[in-house]
């Protein structure tokens, strides 16, 4: 199946329909959103595409416009996914970015298959789930959502009402799940591409000593710690400097030494 709207188009890959949008001109920047959201929600970021960049833009495996028949989740399911679509896309080496869901399913493309990585930009990622994260995904539950959560909802997600309670019982279930994420040091060093990690000293889901135990992990990597920043730190009045410096990166104009 492949159609398309004014907005961007849905292509069956694996198992699922996916939706995703193409804009702009230039080398491939795939942008992966974060959970619970869609891949609009990069307009906040990009308001245009960057001059140089053809943005990948896809909503994530049972998010958005994109469907999850098997009502299963993990995040390498969610790499093989992108994968799928960028073979159908025939890009081969591309360079991204990814917050939160996005970034760790970054972790796991950037392992999958090293070699088609060029540089990524992972924003509040983690290696694996700490105590303090699972304390808040046993808190998550469709019946505790307020009316105007489930009206923002309602707005991003186009499949009803059901496919907002699975999200929400997806997001709730990683409490018991130890096996997806779960890169070690020795892991994370077979990762070749060069790594910017951005991470808020305030997240209160993933403390700023993972993204410390990432930065010594990976080669390439270099480490950007937002002061006072929480969980995906780079909305609002941080989005200017976040643009201007994830890019600066992904254009090379840093060197590792």
């Amino acid at each position: 199946m492949n159609t398309s709207s004014t907005a961007g188009h849905i292509d069956t890959v694996n198992d699922i329909e996916m939706y995703y949008e193409i804009r702009g001109e230039g080398e491939p920047l795939l942008l992966l959103h974060g959970g619970g959201g869609v891949g609009a929600n990069w307009e906040l970021i990009f308001k245009e595409p960057p001059n140089g960049y053809r943005l990948v833009i896809p909503d994530l495996r049972g998010h958005g416009r994109s469907t999850n028949p098997s009502e299963e989740f993990t995040f390498k399911q969610v790499a093989l996914d992108v994968f799928a679509l960028l073979d159908r896309l025939g890009i081969d080496r591309f360079k991204a970015i990814g917050l939160s869901l996005g970034a760790k399913t970054l972790l796991h493309m950037a392992t999958q298959q090293p070699s088609r990585v060029d540089a990524m930009v992972m924003v509040s990622a983690t290696p694996y789930f700490p105590e303090q994260a699972r304390a808040l995904m046993r808190q998550l539950s469709p019946e505790d959502h307020s009316e105007a959560e489930w009206q923002q909802m309602r707005q991003s997600h186009k499949r009803g009402d059901e496919q907002i309670k699975r999200l929400w019982r997806l997001m709730s279930a990683l409490k018991d799940s130890y096996d997806d994420m779960n890169f070690t040091p020795p892991y994370l060093s077979t990762i070749t591409a060069r790594t910017l990690i951005v991470h808020g000293d305030r997240d209160p889901l993933y403390p700023v000593n993972l993204a410390l135990e990432m930065y010594a992990a990976i080669p390439r990597s270099y480490l950007w710690i937002v002061p006072n920043g929480g969980h995906g730190p780079i909305f609002g009045d941080l989005t200017a400097r976040f643009v201007e410096t994830a890019l600066a990166f992904l254009r090379g104009e840093w060197t590792h030494p």
